[in-house]
């Protein structure tokens, strides 16, 4: 099966408690799992596929967990031809930034020559107080397409 590399920014949990549900999912269906919460640049080179998880701080911002990672992954703009990606964005729409950090993941990555493979899931919180039930359902629609 496939392996993934599941990397998770969070600032209060949420994205971690999605990856955690999703990462048991996949892994019951005999996928290899990495659950990374504190991802360094190595977690994202060294991946052939990868699930970014991540919610929004502040001002469109990525949570503190996985700021180094990110901006180290920018600053050094590696390609990353080899990589398979998907997104899912934690947000709360009644800000103007709302998902501003899976956005800006998501962009970074195809920017670098990622491949993605299904489009990006945008969880608003206020619809969705349990981002875990979309989630799921985003992974039973685009599974297939992202496990191959």
């Amino acid at each position: 099966m496939t392996t993934i590399t599941l990397l998770t920014g969070s600032t209060l949990g949420g994205a971690e408690y999605v990856g955690d549900h999703l990462a048991d999912l996949l892994t019951n269906e005999g996928h290899n799992v990495t659950v990374v919460n504190e991802g360094e640049l190595s977690d994202i080179i060294d991946s052939k596929r990868l699930l970014l998880i991540t919610s929004t701080h502040g001002a469109g911002d990525y949570p503190e967990n996985i700021v180094p990672v990110m901006e180290e992954l920018e600053q050094q703009a590696p390609s990353l031809t080899h990589l398979n990606f998907a997104v899912i964005a934690i947000g709360d729409s009644s800000y103007d930034t709302f998902c501003g950090a899976g956005q800006h993941a998501d962009n970074l990555l195809a920017s670098l020559g990622a491949q993605r493979d299904v489009p990006r899931l945008e969880i608003d919180i206020l619809n969705d107080p349990l981002p875990e039930e979309p989630a799921e359902v985003w992974l039973s629609t685009w599974k297939k397409s992202f496990c191959e």
